[in-house]
């Protein structure tokens, strides 16, 4: 009797962690969504959303590693000024992964359409954790 319980109660807590995981995989995939709808629209502030609102969130790209939330949205601002250099993004999820409780790794790939100024495309990682029941790109690595 006392293995059946033990292996009810194991089936179960695998079962709510399954669960769980599936539920986070929708979340950031929908965060991801609601980013490139926000990215297309012009609106680079919302896209932000996604960001840990924090000063330790990193970004690196070319032009090396962005300290911040608020340096990490001057610097798109910056970079993007405009709704012809933005373009239109699409996202290619690769592999999400959860290697820890509340936190995720994604790998994907980006591509901007510009008629007027040449296409961009290349390969992201995005370091995710689950903050206050909500979850946020920790750290940013796209080239």
């Amino acid at each position: 009797m006392k293995l059946f319980l033990t292996l009810l109660l194991a089936l179960m807590a695998a079962d709510s962690t399954f669960s769980q995981q599936a539920q986070d995989r929708r979340a950031i995939l929908q965060i991801l969504q609601r980013q490139t709808e926000d990215w297309n629209a012009g609106r680079v502030d919302k896209f932000m959303n996604g960001y840990w609102p924090s000063d330790s969130l990193t970004f690196i790209g070319k032009a090396g590693i962005t300290y911040g939330y608020q340096a990490t949205l001057e610097n798109y601002k910056k970079r993007y000024p405009d709704r012809a250099s933005m373009g239109t993004l699409k996202f290619d999820i690769l592999q999400l992964d959860f290697p820890a409780p509340n936190v995720a790794y994604v790998i994907g790939k980006f591509h901007l359409t510009r008629p007027k100024i040449g296409d961009a495309n290349g390969h992201f990682t995005l370091l995710w954790r689950k903050i206050k029941k909500r979850w946020v790109i920790i750290s940013d690595h796209s080239s």
